[in-house]
């Protein structure tokens, strides 16, 4: 899988992300601002929950832009038999004989990505998976937790 394709899926779900945040953001602290919405007694509250709400928007679409560089200047090496898993590698699990495919992405863990027909989903070292995952080589496993109790799964593909 090519990974400088998949970094871009990524990027481009992060900014469709951001614009759909900055507008909430711009929404939301026109509504604070707004002289309808002006208290009207010692117990309204709506300008302030308004305000509230931008500021936490304002924060998030900060993060997310973070995340947007930090995945612009990923270096993303190519992965041999022998190196240790670490950010920016491509691994492939199986589970119950069935392939799953992670990125070991910087920020925004979650995110699910299809390309060419193969769903890959990044995850963090700050995750439980990705925890275990770093510093592990091709052809070990890895126990994660599963409806009917703990699976290990072995590390069949790393790019």
């Amino acid at each position: 899988m090519d990974k400088a394709a998949l970094r871009q899926a990524i990027l481009s779900l992060l900014e469709a992300e951001l614009a759909t945040l900055t507008a909430a953001a711009h929404d939301a602290h026109a509504e604070a601002t707004d002289e309808e919405n002006r208290s009207e007694d010692k117990y309204d509250m709506r300008s302030q929950s308004a305000a509230y709400l931008a500021a936490g928007q304002a924060k998030l679409a900060t993060e997310l832009g973070a995340a947007i560089g930090a995945y612009q200047t990923l270096a993303l090496p190519a992965f041999g038999p022998r190196d240790a898993i670490a950010t920016g590698a491509l691994v492939t699990l199986e589970v119950g004989g069935e392939p799953a495919v992670y990125f070991l992405g910087p920020h925004r863990g979650g995110l699910e990505v299809v390309i060419g027909g193969q769903t890959v989903v990044v995850v963090t070292v700050a995750s439980p998976l990705g925890r275990q995952l770093v510093g592990r080589h091709l052809g070990e496993s890895v126990m994660l937790p599963g409806r009917t109790g703990p699976a290990l799964q072995k590390i069949s593909a790393v790019a």
